[in-house]
């Protein structure tokens, strides 16, 4: 298990922010498919590794969320990576306004003060009975605010505590009051071809957090939470509230 051991931390990550006319076919099919959301994403960075390599997006630290305003046909996609995108590969025709990109470089403190922001996957174990009598692990997705709740409150750490919680759930270097925390199910995410019937269950979070391991926020900030990552979740955007953070 590992404990905090600085009192700051620096995160440096570049953000994009893709600014997509929703009626537009590559995004209406970035919509309705996360594989090709997922490839979408991952086309700015050709050329970063070594065809086949093994899980380019965690080497390149890729992590995307996206909103879609349904009444103004916009689709917005936020991309955090450690290395410079290249987004020329994306028709003029289907941007709805300038792709903009952002050298994210800051300092974490202990006690700094964050709004936050995040979709996650959010998931839990059960375990059923096969036919033959054997037992067998389902992974479930959540379906309920207290569901959402209990998994993140789950990832909090408070002062003193490991880094690392009961059943190895890694935590995420900061606490807050699941009570006053927005939680909003969205709609899951179906996957086509080899994955036909999975559905990815998605839910978003706002609140605010407080630091109590720098190091470990930064990791959070940087690699994500929870699963499928590669499809959108998992990206904690946050905005300092207090002067703690530089």
């Amino acid at each position: 298990m590992t404990t905090a051991s600085t009192d700051t931390a620096r995160f440096v990550a570049c953000h994009s922010i893709l600014y997509l006319d929703a009626m537009h076919a590559l995004a209406r099919k970035a919509i309705l498919d996360p594989h090709v959301m997922h490839r979408l994403v991952m086309s700015g960075f050709y050329g970063w590794t070594e065809p086949g390599e093994a899980d380019p997006r965690a080497q390149m630290g890729i992590l995307n969320t996206w909103r879609l305003d349904l009444r103004n046909n916009s689709l917005v996609v936020i991309v955090q990576s450690r290395v410079q995108p290249d987004w020329s590969s994306i028709p003029r025709s289907a941007l709805a306004d300038k792709i903009a990109l952002l050298q994210v470089d800051t300092m974490v403190r202990t006690g700094a003060t964050y709004g936050f922001r995040i979709v996650v996957n959010p998931t839990r174990d059960r375990q059923t009975r096969a036919d033959d009598g054997t037992l067998v692990r389902k992974r479930l997705s959540d379906t309920t605010p207290r569901h959402v709740k209990d998994w993140f409150a789950a990832r909090l750490q408070p002062a003193g505590t490991d880094r690392v919680g009961p059943a190895g759930i890694r935590r995420i270097g900061a606490d807050g009051d699941p009570d006053t925390m927005a939680i909003r199910l969205l709609p899951k995410l179906g996957l086509a071809a080899k994955h036909q019937g999975t559905r990815i269950g998605r839910a978003e979070i706002k609140g605010t957090l407080t630091v109590t391991d720098p190091d470990g926020f930064t990791d959070a900030l940087a690699t994500g939470i929870g699963r499928a990552r590669s499809y959108s979740a998992g990206l904690l955007l946050v905005r300092p509230t207090t002067s703690g953070s530089g």
